[in-house]
């Protein structure tokens, strides 16, 4: 093998470790995201870029309420009256095999998420009544949505239940743009894949998202 041939293998193999690295830390620790969306107006907007911690997937700790996360989409949307049950309120996900797990979640190819924000843990009592939500019939303070924003299950959603085990509740905070938990169900950890660290761009909007 000559010298130039062995140098080119060498930086192959260089790219691929390097690669390799790359997708290990965004998997397991973090990385940056785009906001593509308006559903979290206005705490987020359009076009913004986050950091994403991921340490709390590699650990699986469920997120704190208030935190903003991401989560994968499930397979199912809305539902129809006949197919909501109040009593297992989780979203609905397709099992894959290791491959397509590979390919969905490590590779992130063709995979679409959510960035929403936490408003029920595991125990908790929902209920989305008179606009507004009542955690544990507690009505609960949301800072920060804007003046005049109401909170309503349009359709067919989920309005009273108890959020199950491992899984938590997550709304947008333009809640009348926003398709979420009140459309298709509670997120179990093991879907949720970041929670919001800190905005790095624009720059005088740089620090920790609440």
């Amino acid at each position: 093998m000559n010298s130039t041939v062995k140098e080119i293998l060498e930086w192959i193999y260089c790219i691929i470790i390097a690669l390799a690295l790359a997708m290990i830390f965004r998997y397991f620790i973090g990385t940056p995201t785009i906001v593509k969306q308006i559903s979290m107006y206005p705490t987020l907007v359009q076009d913004q870029r986050l950091w994403l911690n991921r340490w709390g997937r590699t650990t699986k700790t469920l997120p704190k309420r208030g935190e903003i996360i991401t989560f994968e989409e499930p397979e199912k949307i809305t539902y129809s009256s006949s197919e909501i049950d109040l009593n297992n309120p989780i979203a609905e996900y397709s099992k894959r095999g290791a491959f397509k797990w590979f390919i969905n979640n490590f590779l992130e190819i063709g995979k679409k998420s959510y960035i929403k924000r936490v408003i029920a843990l595991p125990g908790e009592h929902v209920q989305i009544k008179d606009g507004k939500v009542y955690i544990n019939d507690t009505e609960l303070e949301e800072n920060y949505l804007q003046d005049g924003i109401v909170t309503d299950v349009t359709g067919t959603g989920f309005n009273d239940f108890i959020v199950p085990e491992n899984s938590i509740f997550a709304m947008g905070d333009n809640r009348n743009h926003s398709t979420d938990c009140r459309s298709f169900g509670c997120i179990p950890l093991e879907k949720i894949e970041s929670t919001v660290a800190i905005r790095i761009w624009p720059l005088d909007k740089w620090g920790k998202v609440e």
